[in-house]
C-alpha cells in the first residue's frame, strides 16, 4: 500500500488507540496514555503468545530497569537533540517514583544501575500487566499485525484474525535483536509503509567474537579495561568491565564498543578495536611504574610485578606478548622490552571476526529516523496520528538501564501526547 494511499474499511473492531507490540515501550505508552485520560480506548496487540519476554529475559532476569544518571549522552541516535528533549519529559527519577507507585521498589547498584528489589524480572512484568488491567486495556496476544492502513478516520490494522480499526496508531515492535523474544524487525516494513525513511541496523550491545587462540587460556577471568574503535579523530573509547570467554569477550565495555564496531563496518569506516589493559594510566606514567618498580623490587620477575596491575593468566600473556621470558627480572629487563611491554600494555590490536549478532544483541542500532518524529509527542511527521516508540526508533544506549530508560520515556511522551490529542472537548 503507497504511503498516499487511503482506504474505508468497515472493521470489526474499533478503538480510540491500538499499540502494536506490548514489550516495555508498548506496555507503558497505552498505561501512560489511559491513566491521563481514562475514557480512552485502548488496546495493545502483540505476535507472541506470552508478552514481555524482553523484559524477563534482561539484566540476567533482574531487570535493570533504568540507571541514577541518564542523558542524551549515553546513547547513539541521529538526533540527540531530540533524545535530549524526551528523557527530560520523563527523566529516571519520575521512573523509578512511577514503579514505586506501581509496588516495585527499585535500589542502586554499581555504576548507578536501577533494580527491582525483588532482582526478578518477573516483578516488573507482572506490575506492569497488573496496572494495564487496572485500568481496562486489554492485551491480545498471537495477533500479529500484518498490515497498517490509513482510512479517511485514522488507521486500519489488520492482523491474521480480524481488523481493527483505531484514530492513533503506537508503533512499538522493537528492534531486531533477541529475535526468540519476538523481535523480528517487522514493525519497520510497516512504518516504511506509510512514508517512513529507515536507518540500516546492526546489533549493538552484542558480544564479539575474536580470531586466534589467545581468548581460550583466558575465558572466565574479568578486568577492567579500556576498548577504542576506530582511528584517528573518528575514535570512540569505552572503559569498564571486560570478560574474557571461549569464544572472544564479553562484558559491559565489550558490548558497548560492539554497536560502534558494527557501524564502522557498516559504513566501511575504520573499524580497528584496540585494547588498553591498565585504563588508569598513560603510556609514560606506566613506563615511570615500571621504571619505579625496577629501582624497588630488582628481583622480582617481570610477570610477577606486571601481575599486581592485571589478572596473573593476562599479565604472562601480555609479558609473552612483548617478548619477554618468564625468568626475566625486573633488572634484567632491557629499555627495548619495557617499552615494548608498556606499549603492548596500552595499545593491542584485538582481531575481531564477528559478533554474536542478534541472537545475543541486547538492543538494535538503526531504525526509523528520530528526526521523522516530533519529540514532544513521538508522533510522526510524515503520517499524522502515527507515534513511535522504544527501539523501533533509530536509538540506542549503552548498558546499564538506558534502553529501558528510552522505552519509558518516549512511551510516557506518547501516552500523554495521545491522551491530550484524544481528550473529549
Amino acid at each position: 500500500m503507497f504511503p498516499s494511499e487511503t482506504v474505508s474499511l468497515n472493521t470489526a473492531v474499533h478503538a480510540d488507540m491500538v499499540v502494536v507490540g506490548a514489550g516495555a515501550a508498548g506496555l507503558a505508552t497505552a498505561i501512560f496514555a489511559a491513566h491521563a485520560e481514562p475514557t480512552l480506548n485502548v488496546i495493545c496487540l502483540d505476535g507472541a503468545k506470552r508478552v514481555g519476554a524482553k523484559i524477563l529475559v534482561s539484566g540476567g532476569s533482574r531487570c535493570n530497569v533504568t540507571n541514577r544518571h541518564v542523558d542524551e549522552r549515553d546513547f547513539s541516535s541521529g538526533s540527540r537533540r531530540r533524545v535530549k528533549s524526551v528523557l527530560r519529559a520523563f527523566p529516571a527519577v519520575r521512573t523509578a517514583e512511577f514503579f514505586a507507585s506501581l509496588g516495585v521498589p527499585l535500589h542502586e547498584e554499581e555504576d548507578g544501575k536501577l533494580f527491582p528489589d525483588t532482582n526478578r524480572s518477573r516483578t516488573v512484568l507482572d506490575a506492569l500487566l497488573r496496572a494495564a488491567a487496572e485500568r481496562g486495556i486489554p492485551i491480545h496476544g498471537e495477533e500479529r499485525v500484518m498490515d497498517l492502513a490509513r482510512t479517511d478516520g485514522g488507521f486500519v490494522v489488520r492482523t491474521a484474525n480480524r481488523e481493527w480499526s483505531a484514530r492513533r496508531v503506537v508503533l512499538a515492535t522493537g528492534g531486531r535483536s533477541l529475535p526468540k523474544t519476538g523481535s523480528d524487525g517487522y514493525g519497520y516494513s510497516l512504518a516504511t509503509r506509510l512514508g517512513h525513511g529507515y536507518v540500516e541496523t546492526t546489533p549493538a550491545l552484542a558480544p564479539l567474537i575474536l580470531e586466534g587462540q589467545r581468548h581460550h587460556d583466558l575465558a572466565g577471568i574479568s578486568h577492567p579495561v579500556a576498548l577504542t574503535c576506530g582511528t584517528g579523530d573518528d575514535r570512540v573509547r569505552c572503559e569498564g568491565s571486560l570478560l574474557w570467554t571461549h569464544f572472544g569477550i564479553s562484558g559491559p565495555v565489550a558490548l558497548d564498543i560492539s554497536r560502534h564496531w558494527h557501524r564502522a563496518l557498516l559504513e566501511r569506516r575504520p573499524s580497528e578495536v584496540t585494547l588498553d589493559v591498565c585504563p588508569g594510566h598513560t603510556l609514560d606514567t606506566l613506563d615511570a611504574w615500571m621504571l619505579q618498580q625496577r629501582e624497588t623490587r630488582p628481583r622480582a620477575l617481570v610477570v610477577t610485578v606486571v601481575s599486581s596491575l592485571l589478572p596473573a593468566a593476562v599479565a604472562g600473556q601480555w609479558c609473552r606478548a612483548a617478548g619477554i621470558r618468564h625468568d626475566t627480572t625486573m633488572t634484567h629487563m632491557t629499555r627495548d622490552e619495557r617499552r615494548a611491554l608498556v606499549r603492548v600494555l596500552k595499545d593491542t590490536v584485538l582481531e575481531i571476526r564477528d559478533s554474536r549478532g542478534y541472537g545475543y544483541a541486547e538492543v538494535t542500532a538503526g531504525g526509523i529516523p528520530l528526526d521523522e518524529v516530533n519529540a514532544t509527542s513521538m508522533e510522526s511527521q510524515v503520517c499524522p496520528g502515527l507515534h513511535l516508540v522504544g527501539e523501533i526508533l533509530d536509538v540506542d544506549g549503552r548498558l546499564g538501564g538506558f534502553n529501558f530508560q528510552w522505552a519509558w520515556s518516549s512511551g510516557w511522551v506518547a501516552g500523554h501526547a495521545i491522551a491530550r490529542a484524544l481528550r473529549p472537548s
